[in-house]
């Protein structure tokens, strides 16, 4: 039988229309499927690296909702560190995001909460734990802290971290502020207290200048207010939240009073853990010290005070100081607490002058080698993450580290000439 030319071109142009059908169901079948997760960068070989999985591998999206899943760490030949769990028997955890404006960023924050109490690379056993991250200035900020000898410091390591299949960089793998033995070591105050003798201590508390749940807020003075966040204890019974609402407005009133030689507000606050949080904000330059992330924390006993600490989120600013760090204007509008009334005292000014004779030139001094020493063998593991986020590439480990030392150097430099 003969077929037309015609019949022929029917045929073929056809096929050609159900292989497109055929080809297009296939793409829509596979586009309902979770795409696997994209390996952006394979880690630097560097450093251990934490490997954590969400069940069934969904995103986190919240600050306040953990969503559990497992983790695993892997020594990648680090000498010294041990291995946690492996990739046939991962450990459970719980994993949220955390931070306030950090988290905002494309590269996120986690705080992580373990199944048990767990020592990681060396670090005192805990079950909470957080990922930031990395910077230079937090290097610098946490050593300063253990060398001008603040009650307890956050510990850290640098890990890479593959989160559900995805490399997402090097972060600081870092203690969190809480009532522990090898933390805050003070009475735990527990939640719903009604015993007038257990409230007065067992408090660790943020002077903070974001709206959240568990605060309070009383008039720090005639002009603006004082937000105070309680961490420990997290729910407060009636009887708790008065004694600490009076509690503030009494210090707040001590610190305010006209006359600059009263001592009444020694009564409330440990003076020599004020002056030495203030010395270690002046050298870093840390404009935000005294109204974000400004931790106290109070014991129980008759002569427990509130003390200053422990430091968090430390930022250091790379210029040449004219001034006291406290009195920067900052674009965001925060005002700092407290610290321009108390530098009026000489009781206090006379207590930063003893700390800066304690800790400089000695103490300080050794700040440089600990900066190398953390920083530089970070170079590696710091160019794949910038690589993986789009960052500069030539912020390089030594640049970091040479760029945050000259500006300690010339923040002492500027402090030890403008003691108060």
């Amino acid at each position: 039988m003969r077929i037309s030319k015609s019949a022929v071109l029917r045929k073929f142009l056809c096929c050609l229309i159900i292989s497109a059908s055929l080809i297009s169901c296939s793409d829509d079948k596979e586009s309902d499927e979770p795409a696997p997760p994209a390996v952006s960068k394979k880690v630097s070989g560097t450093l251990p690296v934490m490997y954590i999985d969400t069940e069934e591998h969904k995103p986190i999206t919240s600050k306040t909702v953990y969503l559990p899943g497992v983790y695993r760490l892997d020594p990648s030949g680090c000498e010294g560190v041990e291995a946690i769990g492996s990739e046939a028997e991962p450990l459970p955890l719980q994993i949220r995001g955390r931070g306030h404006s950090s988290w905002r960023a494309e590269k996120k924050p986690y705080k992580i909460k373990l199944d048990k109490k767990t020592s990681i690379m060396g670090m005192a056993k805990n079950k909470h734990w957080a990922l930031l991250k990395p910077s230079e200035n937090i290097v610098a900020g946490m050593e300063m802290g253990r060398l001008m000898n603040f009650r307890w410091t956050p510990d850290f390591r640098p890990v890479e971290v593959v989160l559900n299949g995805d490399y997402i960089g090097l972060y600081f793998l870092t203690e969190t502020i809480r009532i522990d033995e090898n933390r805050v070591n003070i009475y735990e105050q527990q939640d719903g207290e009604t015993d007038p003798a257990l409230i007065k201590g067992g408090w660790l508390v943020e002077v903070d200048n974001y709206r959240d749940d568990c605060q309070i807020t009383v008039p720090e003075n005639s002009s603006w207010n004082l937000t105070i966040k309680y961490h420990s204890p997290e729910e407060l019974s009636g009887a708790q939240k008065q004694w600490l609402t009076d509690e503030f407005k009494a210090i707040n009133a001590a610190i305010y009073t006209p006359d600059k030689t009263s001592a009444e507000w020694e009564k409330y606050i440990d003076v020599k853990s004020m002056a030495r949080y203030f010395v270690l904000q002046e050298v870093m330059d840390n404009p935000d010290g005294f109204h974000g992330s400004f931790y106290l924390h109070k014991d129980l006993g008759d002569d427990a005070r509130w003390v200053a600490g422990p430091i968090w989120d430390l930022v250091c600013y790379n210029r040449q100081k004219k001034d006291y760090t406290f009195r920067l204007e900052v674009h965001y509008g925060f005002i700092p607490h407290w610290i321009g009334e108390l530098m009026k005292y000489e009781n206090f000014r006379r207590s930063v002058r003893e700390v800066w004779a304690e800790v400089n030139p000695d103490r300080l001094g050794q700040i440089y080698d600990a900066i190398d020493r953390i920083v530089l063998p970070l170079d590696k593991a710091w160019s794949c993450d910038c690589e993986r986020w789009g960052e500069d590439p030539t912020q390089t480990a030594q640049l970091r580290a040479d760029r945050i030392k000259n500006a300690l150097r010339r923040n002492i430099e500027w402090f030890d000439s403008h003691l108060p």
